[in-house]
């Protein structure tokens, strides 16, 4: 097991999702239960996931878990995006929303890469 609080990318996929509700918050009423709930959902899935393969036994388990988070952060790019499209949300929370996104992304694949190049063993605290 490897314990989440040690990686930077658990606090930032936290500001991701703090910041990410704040966006979802403003959107209009219509979109309440369509879009905004599904980049909520997409927002908390990117922690989780780091989180839940913090909580795995090895390597190769935890990099299946950031692939789930990395995923996560690009559908939420997309959905913010989508907004952007749609003229959605307040403009500069809605790009603070993205710049995030990726760059918890970057986090992500670099974290993937490292991992990868270690022999698979057991997580330790």
């Amino acid at each position: 097991m490897q314990n989440p609080d040690n990686l930077a990318v658990t606090r930032e996929a936290i500001t991701l999702a703090s910041m990410t509700y704040r966006f979802a918050a403003h959107l209009p009423a219509t979109e309440r239960f369509e879009l905004s709930a599904q980049m909520r959902r997409a927002a908390v899935s990117v922690g989780s996931n780091i989180v839940e393969g913090c909580g795995r036994n090895g390597n190769r388990a935890l990099v299946a878990s950031l692939h789930l988070a990395l995923g996560s952060a690009c559908e939420l790019r997309f959905q913010a995006a989508l907004a952007a499209e749609l003229g959605l949300g307040d403009p500069g929370e809605r790009a603070a929303v993205i710049e995030q996104a990726e760059r918890v992304g970057r986090m992500l694949s670099r974290l993937i890469v490292a991992l990868r190049k270690r022999p698979d063993r057991p997580n330790s605290l």
